[in-house]
């Protein structure tokens, strides 16, 4: 991990414009209204469940040490549960990304970004067991629902 690299491309995030289609971008994907780019992800999505394992274990201490880093400048958070977000889009529009992330995370940490009109959150998409799992990075200007 390259916790230096993860903290710059998150502060850059916090002043990129976001485009006006959703797609692909360098470093994950943007929307209107919020970028998400993937910090880390593992090589492959078809790892047997021990191994799996190890590399959740890992990418949970990796988030942990963006967390911390985070927290010394903005405050610390306690985990946003992304569970009952996702419950809760099953009988109502949750914006973007929030809808999104609640599919492929269970909780998030959250920082308001003071004078960027943003919010961060950091979060490990781990939720897809046939899938890759992934260190996330959202930056957004809406609101968590």
């Amino acid at each position: 991990m390259n916790l230096a690299r993860h903290i710059a491309l998150i502060d850059e995030l916090c002043f990129r414009p976001f485009p006006a289609q959703h797609g692909p971008s360098d470093v994950g994907f943007s929307g209107p209204g919020h970028h998400v780019a993937v910090l880390e992800t593992g090589d492959r999505p078809d790892l047997d469940p021990a191994d799996r394992a190890v590399t959740v274990d890992q990418f949970e201490k990796d988030r942990d040490a963006v967390y911390e880093l985070l927290a010394s400048r903005w405050g610390d958070t306690d985990p946003y549960n992304l569970r009952t977000v996702q419950l809760r889009t099953e009988r109502e529009d949750i914006p973007e990304p929030w809808g999104w992330l609640s599919h492929h995370a269970g909780v998030a940490w959250l920082w308001e970004v003071r004078g960027t009109g943003r919010w961060v959150a950091v979060a490990l998409a781990d939720q897809d067991p046939s899938g890759s799992v992934e260190l996330l990075a959202v930056v957004t200007e809406t609101a968590p629902p």
